[in-house]
């Protein structure tokens, strides 16, 4: 089941037009909704992440944020998802081929599904190892957008050299990872990357800066060197699917003691127990 141009219709009934100016400029904007029994997990910070991004590109929401919240509510019923993810996307709409906006009577086209996902448990508990690269992606990651080909390109290197995730840098100074956002320990206090136009505004990486500030965890929004990961205590990235996952070993240098730090772990803890609370305000 899936909700396309105005309908929910089964999946193998979805026909995209490729017209579809998401199809050939990535002229669109989307979410990834985490659902935790059965409930969008954070959807207001969702919500207003997809309404920001929306104005800075210029296109206009296809209905008010309340019907897209119930469509997205039903879409979960329908497909009895209770733990995994919703996608959703909105694409300026169908027009012919070229690069000015199409005119006004072009209506947005939005798209959603869910998918069944698990916590990624083992992961979480041993670690994952990354390498660093150029970020050369575009200057607007704050802006979540179909244009992710930098980021696919720099996923595939670092699965090419056999590590599960990359970091980004820009002349040495690290962004985020290419589909999360990442954060270091240094003598217990966590910092990350400011959240400027050089990275996404993560959903997962607001509740945690949250969390540590309510239970004492000392923590910057500060720019931070390759170098200085390595010499790191801990490192960890943070994301819808990922949750805050343990990054043990960057450039095949070891990090802290090779295993997830206790800070990391206390913010696991305390992430966990916000599933369980059921924040889905």
């Amino acid at each position: 089941m899936m909700y396309y141009r105005d309908q929910f219709m089964p999946e193998s009934d979805v026909r995209i037009s490729p017209d579809d100016r998401g199809y050939y400029f990535g002229d669109g904007i989307y979410e990834v909704f985490r659902i935790y029994n059965g409930q969008l997990f954070e959807k207001e910070l969702h919500y207003k992440r997809l309404i920001r991004t929306a104005e800075q590109v210029r296109i206009e929401l296809p209905y008010p944020i309340e019907e897209i919240n119930s469509i997205l509510e039903q879409l979960v019923r329908e497909t009895n998802t209770m733990l995994g993810t919703l996608y959703v996307q909105i694409t300026r709409g169908e027009a012919p081929r070229i690069h000015p906006f199409p005119d006004k009577s072009t209506k947005p086209v939005m798209m959603a599904y869910c998918r069944d996902a698990d916590r990624p448990l083992a992961a979480m508990e041993n670690g994952i190892t990354a390498v660093t690269a150029d970020d050369i992606r575009w200057l607007r990651c704050d802006l979540k957008t179909l244009n992710l080909l930098g980021n696919v390109m720099l996923k595939q290197s670092a699965l090419d050299k056999g590590a599960d995730e990359v970091i980004l840098h820009r002349n040495g100074t690290v962004t985020e990872c290419s589909a999360s956002n990442v954060m270091m320990v240094k003598n217990n206090k966590v910092f990350t990357h400011p959240a400027d136009n050089l990275i996404l505004h993560g959903v997962t990486r607001a509740v945690v800066l949250k969390l540590a500030a309510q239970t004492g965890i000392e923590f910057a929004e500060r720019a931070f060197q390759v170098h200085d990961l390595y010499n790191a205590d801990e490192v960890f990235s943070t994301g819808t699917t990922g949750e805050v996952m343990p990054i043990v070993q960057v450039d095949k240098r070891t990090i802290g003691d090779g295993v997830s730090g206790p800070i990391t772990r206390k913010l696991q803890m305390l992430f966990t127990q916000h599933i369980e609370r059921g924040s889905n305000k």
